[in-house]
């Protein structure tokens, strides 16, 4: 049977690669150093597969039929889609799929009662490219891509997020292979993007969302940090931490976050966290 091997998170702002350097040298560093980590402890995992949750930025379908969760199912991922390549400066990278596990995802959870759309080509923006670009920038490891609703109202609860993070947890269990399988949350930290609040960043809150993530505890996340209060921190951006609510459901004990950057440049809270415990 498979078996999940690491769970990480990481933000996914597009000034990452696209106008890195508008960000203090201390940030740049930091960012760095925390990526490098990460690549470091994937590598240690010796994942075969890395199934990536993100946000789809309505890129792959319209306002007007958003599903909740996308799977990416093609033999090969292709990105960034055309119109974000100059602007995340990053050249085409393809990266193999694992259709196979892809399609179990899809299948079994509509035995689930979790209805997935999917896609044979997804067209991917920031959401997949950036933390591609910092941690598998060879290949190496196969990519599953699943996009999820974080924008468009209404917007899934965190209590339904960690819900399905729990269903997969089950389902990557029980694939009939023996892949190692990597999980990785990209997303948030705390920003608006195009709103009013753009060129701001909501350090208060993403501390304390981070210090909810070091004490480990679930139920006290679940509680305290809702959709509301996320909204609060960035309508339209900051709710991408559903992302890393999901991934939640694969750990146990405390998070290690690596590295929390406000960066404003960036337009968005940055961070990068790994969980040491995996649950089973």
């Amino acid at each position: 049977m498979a078996r999940v091997v690491a769970v990480m998170a990481m933000t996914h702002s597009p000034g990452l690669t696209g106008w890195f350097t508008r960000a203090s040298r201390e940030y740049q560093q930091l960012a760095l150093q925390a990526t490098a980590e990460m690549r470091r402890r994937l590598e240690a995992a010796r994942p075969d597969v890395v199934v990536m949750f993100s946000n789809d930025h309505l890129l792959n379908w319209p306002i007007n039929n958003m599903p909740e969760y996308t799977v990416g199912i093609g033999e090969e991922h292709v990105g960034p889609a055309e119109w974000f390549d100059e602007w995340l400066a990053m050249e085409k990278y393809r990266v193999p799929g694992h259709a196979p596990l892809a399609r179990w995802i899809v299948n079994e959870g509509a035995r689930r009662g979790l209805a997935l759309a999917y896609l044979r080509e997804m067209q991917f923006d920031d959401g997949i490219s950036v933390p591609t670009h910092y941690l598998n920038p060879d290949a190496q490891f196969r990519l599953v891509p699943v996009t999820m609703n974080c924008t468009v109202p209404p917007i899934p609860t965190p209590e339904r997020a960690y819900h399905v993070g729990t269903l997969m947890r089950e389902m990557l269990a029980q694939f009939p292979g023996d892949e190692r399988i990597a999980v990785i949350a990209t997303g948030g930290l705390s920003h608006e993007p195009g709103g009013p609040r753009y060129f701001w960043v909501d350090e208060e809150f993403d501390r304390w969302f981070l210090d909810l993530l070091k004490q480990g505890d679930h139920v006290a996340l679940l509680r305290e940090c809702t959709l509301e209060r996320m909204e609060a921190a960035g309508s339209g951006g900051t709710a991408e931490l559903l992302a890393w609510v999901l991934v939640l459901a694969f750990t146990r004990g405390p998070a290690d976050v690596l590295a929390y950057m406000p960066a404003v440049a960036w337009r968005s809270g940055t961070g990068m966290v790994v969980w040491n415990e995996l649950a089973r």
